[in-house]
């Protein structure tokens, strides 16, 4: 992450997770791309430091002593709004299911990726509306004003659809970052949407007649059966 980005990130993060040594991992990982980090390793303690004070997101594990990740995350949710990821070891859709019931905004199974987690922070603070909104990213000679909602490359207008600058604003958040077409689809159109993953193809395809130059490479670049990256 460059120094303009995590500049752009100091938000408030609580991480309430019982393994330690993960916990202490996150922890570490989240304060390198910018973020004030603070964990507490039990339900109880967590809930008491969720409702106490604001806080830009919630980190929850599901598993915890004393009191379980939905439970708390019931509570919290019903006194405030603040954006909830459930971190948990069961990937299971029954506990999918039940920990969006109980009012999180986003679910990451155990083992993931560092990077995957900072990217669905990421898109939950923009979805949220607490993300800085003074940012203009940029790849080349092409620029997206987050805030003004229009895309320039070369300094000329390049006229996107909602769900097209919304697709190439995640691409470029996530610079020389894979992002997968669920990735995507999650970030963009949410997990409640049945639209076939195969529409993000069909909207990249769109942006690409829209930001690139014929006879160029583009800077959207497909890697077969992963996905696609954006690279300066």
């Amino acid at each position: 992450m460059d120094a303009e980005t995590k500049g752009q990130s100091m938000h408030k993060i609580l991480l309430i997770e019982d393994e330690k040594n993960l916990a202490r991992f996150i922890e570490l990982e989240l304060q390198h791309a910018g973020y004030s980090v603070t964990v507490a390793y039990d339900g109880k303690k967590g809930q008491e430091l969720a409702l106490a004070e604001e806080w830009d997101m919630v980190l929850l594990d599901l598993m915890l002593p004393g009191l379980n990740g939905l439970a708390v995350c019931t509570h919290v949710r019903a006194a405030k709004e603040t954006p909830i990821i459930m971190i948990t070891a069961r990937d299971g859709l029954a506990d999918k299911v039940a920990g969006l019931d109980s009012g999180a905004d986003d679910y990451i199974s155990k083992p993931f990726d560092i990077e995957e987690l900072l990217a669905r922070m990421r898109s939950l603070l923009r979805r949220s509306g607490q993300a800085n909104k003074f940012r203009v990213l940029r790849c080349s000679d092409l620029e997206l004003d987050v805030e003004g909602r229009t895309v320039t490359k070369n300094g000329t207008a390049i006229e996107l659809t909602k769900r097209e600058f919304e697709i190439l604003q995640e691409l470029m958040e996530n610079l020389g970052r894979v992002m997968t077409r669920e990735m995507l689809m999650e970030a963009v159109w949410g997990y409640e949407s049945e639209v076939d993953t195969k529409a993000v193809d069909v909207y990249i395809s769109y942006i690409r007649n829209k930001i690139d130059e014929q006879g160029k490479p583009s800077l959207i670049q497909t890697l077969r059966g992963l996905g696609y990256v954006m690279r300066k």
